[in-house]
């Protein structure tokens, strides 16, 4: 289970690296727009996005 956990948040890291690698200035500017979202945005924005990934983890986990 750790070792799954751990590959996970290699991916993470590394998903999360490409833009500002290979756009610095679109990811800055995008960065930008994120901070100046209200905070219940913020919050809709991170419970979407964990919905999501629990979902696609879910499928991920029933295929296998």
């Amino acid at each position: 289970m750790w070792q799954d956990f751990f590959a996970a948040l290699a991916l993470v890291l590394v998903i999360e690296g490409v833009l500002p690698f290979l756009k610095p200035e679109t990811w800055r500017r995008t960065i930008g727009r994120i901070a100046d979202q209200p905070n219940n945005a913020l919050r809709l924005m991170g419970l979407m996005s964990m919905l999501v990934g629990v979902v696609l983890l879910h499928v991920v986990r029933q295929a296998l």
